[in-house]
């Protein structure tokens, strides 16, 4: 349970435009969908992923670490690091299993013998959509998991996009269609409180001092 009165304790260091945005924002915020990436080599790719999460409203991107770890490069993500929720995973396997635990299919972006066009993906389930490696592509455990396949529908010669590119036109053409839908993709009420303190955190510099002023006062 979010503590209601710290939260608005927090929130009175914020402006007005700032708790207005906030609102504005989480009001668009979805875990209906969420995003994994296996074992992405180049760090500007998880970056640039990461910021089309928060872009477009996908509110949990999650890493798998098997081969490589990684931190967020700063200038690509241009901020999207305090806004979109980062879960890391140390194998594919693990990852999978937490988000079937979730309630969400495993889907592969990936041609296949069983794919699915973009535009005729069903997004009426809840998604976890796997990006694989810029050069060999999502692992076999991966395919040989997944409930099913999308793919990007292409008409040039080339055979794949850079995952950056992928992940920003799959994100933004499922989000567009959810918003026009009537299923309740939206955050619940507590998801909402708990985004807008971790948020009010993120944006208040002198966040430790801020935090044992409200704890010692509500001692007293």
């Amino acid at each position: 349970m979010i503590d209601l009165d710290y939260l608005h304790f927090l929130e009175e260091f914020l402006t007005d435009n700032r708790k207005d945005r906030f609102q504005q924002v989480l009001a668009k915020r979805t875990n209906h969908f969420t995003i994994v990436i296996e074992d992405v080599f180049q760090l500007h790719n998880t970056s640039a992923v990461m910021r089309s999460c928060e872009v477009f409203g996908i509110q949990k991107l999650n890493v798998i670490e098997e081969r490589y770890t990684k931190s967020i490069d700063k200038e690509i993500a241009m901020g999207a690091q305090k806004w979109v929720d980062v879960n890391r995973f140390d194998s594919i396997s693990s990852c999978i299993y937490n988000l079937k635990s979730l309630g969400y299919q495993i889907i592969a972006t990936t041609p296949h013998e069983n794919d699915c066009q973009l535009d005729d993906f069903d997004i009426t389930k809840p998604s976890a959509l796997f990006f694989g490696t810029e050069r060999d592509g999502l692992s076999k455990e991966v395919l040989e998991k997944a409930d099913g396949f999308i793919k990007i529908p292409m008409v040039g010669f080339t055979e794949s996009l850079n995952i950056s590119v992928s992940a920003a036109i799959i994100i933004q053409n499922l989000m567009s269609r959810l918003h026009k839908s009537d299923i309740r993709w939206q955050l619940s009420q507590e998801e909402i409180l708990e985004k807008r303190m971790q948020w009010a955190k993120n944006s208040i510099k002198d966040i430790k001092r801020i935090e044992e002023r409200y704890f010692k006062e509500k001692l007293v």
